[in-house]
């Protein structure tokens, strides 16, 4: 069961909420839009990820089409997530993990993506969470430095093989709620 959360304000036409099961082939049409066949992750994952109880994962719908996602949960610091794993769960969370964030082409440069970052980080807060944390793919390291992240060492041999499983580019990053 996910834990309450408020809901978003219409943005430029969007509602965020959270990310349901029901979403599954939505977020699978626009991983395929936005990572090609690299990075797309199984159906099975990701409905077990939403099955998860540590899951805080959120959407941005447009006339009741989910348009953009954010696939996140509450995890340690340090703690990678491989490409095609499932989420796990921490007595002790203390980091909101950002494993996936994707918005479709049709709908980017609207500030969608900023939304889902926003509502994800309010709700962090309200659970007393100081950090963030994420690998960046493909290229998106900019991106995430204008919001506010950082490259971090990751020291574990462990989850340097997790980060690895995003190919060499990937970085693991850190930041404030």
């Amino acid at each position: 069961m996910l834990p309450s959360r408020p809901q978003g304000l219409p943005i430029s036409g969007f509602q965020l909420r959270p990310l349901r099961l029901g979403d599954v082939d939505a977020v699978l049409r626009i991983q395929a839009q936005c990572y090609g066949a690299d990075f797309g992750e199984p159906r099975q994952v990701f409905v077990q990820r939403l099955q998860s109880p540590v899951h805080c994962s959120w959407a941005a719908v447009q006339a009741d089409a989910v348009v953009a996602y954010l696939a996140a949960y509450w995890s340690l610091p340090g703690v990678i997530t491989p490409l095609h794993g499932g989420f796990s769960s921490y007595e002790d969370a203390n980091v909101l993990y950002l494993h996936d964030m994707a918005v479709s082409p049709a709908v980017g440069g609207q500030g969608v993506a900023g939304a889902l970052l926003q509502a994800a980080r309010s709700q962090a807060r309200q659970r007393g969470i100081r950090h963030t944390a994420l690998v960046s793919v493909q290229g998106s390291q900019p991106y995430w430095e204008r919001q506010g992240y950082a490259v971090a060492a990751v020291a574990d041999a462990a989850q340097q093989q997790h980060l690895a499983s995003y190919g060499d580019d990937a970085v693991y990053m850190v930041g404030q709620v």
